[in-house]
């Protein structure tokens, strides 16, 4: 196998699916794990029917389901559920994002499972845990930021509150998923036995709000809403320039007084309300209406010239496009090209990891739906005649 591939040989069964669990499940296989990603028949993996598209696939599957296989298998069927005991057997690694009970009644959760197999390694995703009065809850990326406090703080101050549009619960559950089981996996090679690995969008919305819980705690009020801003520093947001919006970081005194500097006032650094970084945030309405005065005097790329030489941390507030577009992305290869299942030309986002110096390789692009049930039945030593009769009795799907 080409590149870094620590998890080579590693076998995943993978029954999740949106978000959370398909992103844990590739950056396994990123680093060298053999992914089967278990679809239901009619239709697969709902992300499959998210809009945009890209031929029949929604763009958020081909963006979390790379470098792995497709097993498109009815698990409400006696012969799936035979198919799914076997491969389970046989795999080091299984995961599931079931409703609440749904695992235990299909046979893939974890007492299930190391009954089968006593050396794996069994994790669940959900969206509140299995423990505490709301363990039967069902949790989705939104109603964890609302019910976590997310949705509190974000948002510009008196105004409604707002998503962050990325997902930040649902991507950071699969990324301590992975963490959980990569952990996992050397505790078996250390004692040969079974661990189970639980990963909950509650505890990971929790656990983003540490910081701010902690500054709860200490003051007992609630943190104000502050736009892009931070509630611990002044200036430190979105200011509009003659032309277009930039970010200014000032994070400490010594950048505040280059800052005034580079702005034509020195003095204003030792004024009574703007001396310190406490007292700019104690009179942050009139800190930000000062640099905003300030900052429209210029254009995006004269501050980008004259803040950066001053080294004060500043950035355009780009689009996707000029994202898309900078020479760094081109140069830190995060944008790669590949060619789908169905050979149209793609671009896709790498592992945000290098290895030795080097990105990880696309070893597959995202499946087609079934495109390796198979393959994966041969492997699990289902003879030609079988495997025909599970695609006959619509058991198994292949394309």
């Amino acid at each position: 196998m080409a590149g870094f591939a620590p998890l080579a040989g590693v076998r995943v069964l993978d029954f999740s699916k949106i978000l959370a669990g398909p992103l844990c499940t590739q950056i396994l296989g990123d680093l060298g794990a053999d992914v089967v990603k278990v679809e239901p028949c009619d239709g697969g993996d709902d992300t499959r029917h998210w809009p945009p598209f890209e031929g029949e696939d929604g763009t958020i599957f081909l963006a979390v389901n790379r470098n792995k296989k497709s097993l498109a298998l009815d698990l409400k069927s006696a012969s799936g559920r035979a198919i799914c005991a076997r491969l389970a057997g046989a795999a080091d690694v299984v995961i599931e994002s079931f409703g609440p009970g749904v695992a235990a009644r299909l046979g893939v959760d974890f007492e299930s499972l190391v009954a089968l197999n006593p050396r794996v390694v069994h994790c669940g995703i959900s969206g509140f845990g299995n423990v505490g009065p709301l363990r039967d809850g069902k949790g989705y990326d939104v109603v964890l930021q609302a019910f976590s406090g997310m949705l509190s703080i974000t948002g510009e101050p008196g105004g409604p509150p707002l998503r962050s549009p990325f997902s930040p619960v649902d991507q950071g559950t699969g990324m301590h998923a992975a963490i959980g089981i990569l952990a996992a996996l050397l505790e078996r090679a250390r004692t040969g036995r079974a661990v189970k690995v639980e990963a909950a969008l509650f505890d990971t919305a929790v656990g983003f709000l540490g910081y701010f819980l902690q500054g709860f705690w200490q003051r007992g009020t609630e943190p104000m809403r502050v736009g892009s801003g931070h509630e611990s520093l002044c200036p430190y947001q979105a200011f509009e320039t003659a032309d277009a919006p930039v970010i200014l970081g000032v994070a400490n005194d010594a950048l505040w007084r280059a800052f005034c500097a580079v702005a034509g006032d020195p003095g204003l650094a030792e004024r009574a309300p703007f001396r310190t970084n406490a007292d700019r945030v104690r009179h942050r309405a009139e800190t930000v209406g000062v640099v905003q005065a300030i900052m429209r005097a210029r254009t995006r790329a004269a501050w980008m010239a004259d803040l950066g030489a001053a080294g004060i941390p500043c950035s355009p507030v780009h689009n996707l496009a000029e994202l898309s577009a900078h020479p760094h992305t081109a140069a830190s290869s995060m944008v790669f090209a590949y060619r789908s299942a169905r050979g149209a030309a793609l671009k896709g986002v790498a592992q945000p990891l290098r290895f030795d110096g080097a990105r990880q390789p696309l070893l597959r692009p995202p499946p087609r739906l079934g495109e390796h049930s198979v393959e994966v039945l041969r492997a699990a030593g289902y003879g030609e005649d079988e495997i025909a009769g599970f695609l006959a009795a619509g058991a198994v799907r292949a394309p």
